[in-house]
């Protein structure tokens, strides 16, 4: 998995339609090698962030769950932990 794709389902506030675009760009870029399509493959890499990002909502919208709401802050805070342990700043 691409490590700038992050876990949107289960948030409160719900991931923002921003949010679930950049992780279907980033899902795209990695699948296709570029993170910028030639003029020739512009379209097809467009239509492809558009479909993921359509789906990804439909999928983040039909997920269900039993644990409480993940903390947006709550969350950068241990990512950032892990990054201090990780690389040591």
């Amino acid at each position: 998995m691409c490590r700038n794709i992050r876990p949107l389902n289960n948030f409160e506030p719900p991931a923002t339609p921003d949010e679930v675009t950049a992780a279907a760009l980033q899902y795209v870029r990695k699948v296709a090698g570029t993170t910028k399509p030639s003029q020739a493959n512009e379209a097809a890499f467009n239509q492809a962030v558009r479909e993921i990002a359509h789906i990804t909502q439909h999928l983040l919208e039909d997920l269900v769950t039993t644990a409480p709401p993940k903390d947006r802050d709550v969350e950068a805070a241990k990512a950032r932990a892990r990054a201090e342990l990780r690389y040591g700043t």
